[in-house]
């Protein structure tokens, strides 16, 4: 296929012609050599009239030096080109904006000029805009230089892009400090965030903080519009005012009727629109929304009673009544709420309502006090009417003003003869003197009998209370308590009283007075034992002596813990204790029987038990040996079991239950409820003989609860008894709360220097055989006065000092040393006493004294007194 010659010139006559811009060849002197159709449309101008013309003839005045400018440049080949605007007169006089480019063409040979090439743009429009635009602007300038709003624009960035003059007034920046910065410099931070969370293309009516340059935040009210295209770049366009002190009485309003609980309310009864106040919405529990409430939703939450009197109120408001409602509302939690509705009408010209404007309080409080007040009267009136003491009102003259029922009964004289008379008539003259002369506390003392009107009198205990209002004393009650039956009934406390005390000291006697030759008999006899080169039968006989002394002594010692229990004097202490180890001694105490019976003895406690436990360790002990004997006593074969374990146990406390099970014959239903009262025996069904006293489960009981736990018999189809109580011990805190050890050591060697301060020769006597024993030495003396004269010619490191001794005795000798002695080398006093009946340790250590041992005196007891010792002073 042959391709066709293109013909260039042609081709390039055919661009000429058809092109949409206008193309023309200016000669150096300014005449058109040619000019193409589009120049020619653009100017208005036919071919022929614009070729006659010059391109000075249709160029704007105003342009002509521009053009010469170029035009020299050109020639002088300082440049190509020049694309530049400037103005042509179009044919029918109108300003015409192009945007010429134009170049010189030279001769390749001569490099003589030839012509100018102009290409030209009908940029009117363009321009037309721009100068619109130009005068927005100036309109915009103009309105912002003189704005008392802030105008501000930013991206969507927050970047400042244009802030008016104002800023410096309301803000104290001047527009250049703004402009580039971000809105986080000068929006409070809440705000800030409030606002990314919005959507403000839709606009948005905002209230919001802005910091001032001196630092303080200031309230505006602002509108925000977004505008631009998200391809070129969106911008958001703010106005604010300064509303501070708007919003300042705005809040004060606000917290006003927020202290007072009343908010105000706008009802326009024609469009049935309410308006509410902030609070309005907090009492009512309203949601906020853009949609105006009527008066059916305020119906929607009352019920219906008080609906239909709201409407009648709001009738009597329509013709001209104040509206005024107190009514009670039920909130969504359902708590009540008293409610006080106010409203003023507003009529129109022709005598019509069309608005209701009032306010709503929340006077729940103050319905609350009215009930108070109104239940407190009734009370008053319920305590003077149905009292059962007489009470008679009168003033600071004297003169009754009225009285209750009692009142009328004792003195005989109905209310209404009494009131305006004188009370000196019911208790004397003299004694209303007293209460006139503000001699209360004696006028009471005086006032023993109130008079009838028929002569006789009613003995009474009296008591005055003045009666004040607004902080001043107008008058006087007296309350007057017949106290004829009670004064019986006190001369019989009075005397039952003095029998327990009769029978407490006799107890306390028959304590010290047993005691204190038992003290001699079991003392000698354990010294007995330990002496060498017994025969085997005076061993037997001294030992027969021992356990018949051991057994009084548990007679003499459980009638007193029972004496003391029931009078209330048993206090227990709270030392830490191994629990495991309790119970352990405990079966050590009943295993030489039980090994005799050929019984199995098991123990079982649980891993869970916390080690230590604070509690009293000895009563404890004391409860587990009696329950523990009882099962070996009375089981003949098989063997006993004891289970201890946790029941509950918290931070504070751990309760723990203790279960004793023995194989024996059991005891009979009828008879389980009557084990725990006192001196009750159930026979021995194996030897048919009573054993002890009968007072060890009814002392158990006691000390179990005192312990705050309880004690019972189980019910069990299998042969024997199940024993079971409970009891509460505390636990320690603290990381310092580690398990504590302990494991006493149970002999020691150093040898100590003990002073013996006992006057009955018996006691010191075994006293000292014990002590000397140890390898400790020994001084005695009689008496108090001797003991301290001796303390303070000798180092003593333990003084053993009976409680009763003549001229001086143990408390007062004690107080003495103590008060004579530094402490450092002050004895460590261990007090010796034969009454073990109330309180006697308390007594005792109150006394000055460290410790406490009680007669009979045994060597365990004397032992433990002196581990102690050893103890205190890490020995």
């Amino acid at each position: 296929m042959q391709v066709q010659k293109v013909d260039h010139h042609e081709l390039f006559e055919q661009i000429y012609n058809q092109a949409p811009i206008g193309i023309a060849l200016v000669a150096p002197t300014g005449e058109w050599r040619k000019v193409n159709p589009a120049f020619c449309c653009m100017l208005g101008f036919t071919y022929e009239e614009l070729t006659k013309l010059t391109y000075q003839d249709i160029t704007h005045p105003d342009d002509s030096p521009q053009d010469v400018m170029y035009n020299c440049e050109l020639f002088e080949g300082k440049s190509k080109e020049y694309k530049y605007e400037k103005r042509y007169i179009h044919k029918n006089g109108n300003i015409l904006w192009i945007s010429l480019h134009v170049s010189l063409v030279r001769s390749e040979i001569t490099d003589e000029p030839l012509y100018f090439i102009c290409h030209i743009v009908d940029i009117t429009d363009r321009k037309m805009s721009e100068q619109k635009l130009l005068h927005s602007e100036e309109v915009f300038k103009l309105i912002t230089d003189h704005a008392q709003e802030i105008i501000y624009i930013a991206d969507q960035e927050g970047v400042c892009r244009f802030c008016s003059p104002s800023v410096q007034g309301l803000l104290g920046y001047s527009p250049e400090e703004v402009i580039g910065q971000n809105n986080d410099a000068y929006f409070h931070p809440q705000d800030l965030e409030r606002i990314s969370q919005m959507d403000l293309t839709k606009g948005n009516l905002l209230n919001i903080r802005v910091r001032h340059k001196e630092g303080d935040y200031l309230w505006f009210e602002t509108t925000y519009k977004v505008f631009g295209d998200a391809e070129h770049g969106q911008q958001i366009l703010t106005i604010g005012r300064d509303i501070s002190e708007r919003k300042k009485q705005k809040d004060i309003s606000a917290e006003a009727e927020r202290i007072a609980l009343i908010g105000s309310w706008e009802w326009d009864m024609v469009k049935d629109h309410i308006t509410f106040s902030d609070q309005i919405f907090e009492i009512f529990e309203l949601e906020r929304t853009c949609k105006p409430y009527r008066i059916s939703d305020v119906f929607d939450v009352m019920d219906s009673e008080d609906i239909a009197s709201l409407q009648k109120h709001i009738t009597g408001v329509k013709q001209g009544e104040p509206l005024d409602f107190e009514y009670k509302h039920i909130s969504s939690d359902g708590r009540e709420k008293y409610l006080h509705l106010r409203g003023l009408i507003t009529l129109d010209e022709h005598r019509q309502p069309v608005q209701l404007n009032g306010t709503l309080q929340d006077i729940t409080e103050r319905k609350r006090i009215e009930f108070k007040l109104q239940e407190s009267v009734e009370r008053y009136t319920s305590l003077k009417k149905y009292n059962h003491d007489a009470i008679i009102s009168f003033n600071m003259d004297g003169n009754i003003m009225n009285a209750n029922p009692v009142a009328v009964k004792m003195t005989g004289c109905p209310v209404a003869e009494m009131i305006g008379t004188s009370i000196s008539r019911f208790i004397g003259a003299s004694n209303l003197g007293l209460i006139l002369g503000s001699n209360y506390e004696m006028a009471e003392k005086e006032i023993n009998a109130v008079r009838h009107t028929d002569g006789s009198e009613t003995e009474v205990l009296a008591t005055l209370a003045p009666i004040i209002i607004n902080k001043s004393n107008v008058g006087f009650y007296l309350i007057a308590k017949d106290i004829t039956e009670q004064k019986k009934l006190l001369v019989a406390k009075e005397t039952a009283e003095r029998m327990n005390k009769a029978k407490s000291e006799f107890l306390a006697m028959m304590s010290h007075e047993i005691r204190t030759p038992m003290n001699g008999v079991i003392g000698m006899t354990d010294l007995l034992l330990d002496t060498p080169g017994l025969s085997g039968e005076q061993k037997e006989y001294i030992e027969i002596i021992q356990k018949s002394g051991d057994s009084l002594l548990a007679i003499i010692n459980d009638i007193l813990d029972f004496s003391k229990i029931e009078s209330g004097k048993t206090d227990l202490v709270e030392d830490p204790f191994d629990l495991v180890e309790i119970v352990t001694e405990t079966v050590q105490i009943v295993k030489p029987l039980a090994r005799e019976k050929k019984l199995d003895v098991r123990m079982c406690v649980e891993d869970a038990i916390p080690t230590p436990v604070y509690g009293d360790a000895y009563r404890l002990k004391q409860v587990l040996t009696n329950i523990i004997g009882n099962a070996v006593k009375f089981t003949s074969e098989g063997g006993v079991e004891i289970k201890v374990g946790v029941k509950e146990q918290c931070s504070n406390n751990v309760q723990l239950y203790f279960q004793v099970k023995d194989s024996g014959i059991g005891i009979p239903v009828e008879r389980k409820q009557q084990l725990f009262e006192p001196f009750y025996q159930l026979e021995n069904f194996m030897t048919r003989k009573p054993q002890g006293t009968g007072l060890g489960l009814a002392i158990s009981k006691k000390l179990v609860e005192l312990m705050q736990g309880e004690i019972w018999i189980e019910e069990s189809d299998e042969p024997g008894t199940i024993f079971i109580f409970t009891a509460q011990f505390k636990l320690i805190n603290g990381e310092e709360s580690n398990r504590l050890d302990l494991q006493q050591k149970k002999s020691r060697t150093s040898a100590l220097r003990i002073l013996i301060a006992e006057d009955n020769e018996v006691n010191q006597l075994v006293l000292s055989r014990i002590v000397e024993k140890k390898g400790h030495f020994v001084d005695h003396v009689a008496d108090g006065v001797e003991a301290i004269e001796a303390v303070k010619h000798n180092s003593y490191d333990i003084v053993f000092m009976d409680v009763h001794m003549p001229r001086l005795n143990g408390f007062e000798a004690t107080k003495v040393i103590k008060n004579s002695l530094h402490p450092e080398s002050c004895p460590y006093i261990i007090a010796v006493t034969a009454n073990a009946l109330r309180g006697d340790m308390d007594k005792c250590l109150k006394a000055g004294m460290d410790a406490y041992v009680s007669k009979p005196i045994k060597i365990e007891s004397i032992m433990q007194a002196l581990e102690t010792y050893y103890i205190k002073y890490n020995l």
